[in-house]
């Protein structure tokens, strides 16, 4: 079973309207250690929730990893495509006063941009 990920993006940058946009696309730009190391046990198949980062510091959508080629271990190949924007979003605020995400590297390590998420964490933030 694939794990769930949370992606951050700048919406001044990339937006998740952007993402919806284009469809399907390379994730790319990703260069601390740990996200990439994130990026690379990723599967085709593993259900992503965009989180926007800047002013809005919010869940706006979801998306689906199409592939992964992870032969340059340094910079990995992942390709996604987007779901759905959620009506309902979700600030960070909520989300570090839900217990759930208390020992998420979410809340712990607020800098890094690719971030695994349990079942359980996915569901409270997309409500499915």
């Amino acid at each position: 079973m694939p794990l769930d990920y949370l992606l951050k993006t700048e919406p001044s940058e990339y937006s998740f309207a952007d993402l919806q946009r284009d469809a399907v696309v390379m994730w790319d730009g990703v260069t601390s250690p740990a996200a990439v190391k994130h990026l690379r046990e990723m599967s085709p198949g593993a259900r992503l929730v965009i989180y926007e980062t800047g002013d809005r510091k919010s869940v706006a959508g979801t998306a689906t990893v199409v592939s992964v080629d992870a032969s340059d271990p340094k910079n990995p190949a992942v390709r996604i495509k987007a779901g759905k924007g959620l009506a309902k979003k979700i600030s960070l605020a909520q989300i570090k006063s839900d217990k759930l995400f208390a020992d998420s590297p979410l809340v712990r390590q607020g800098r890094l941009s690719v971030v695994p998420l349990t079942k359980a964490q996915y569901k409270a933030l997309t409500g499915s």
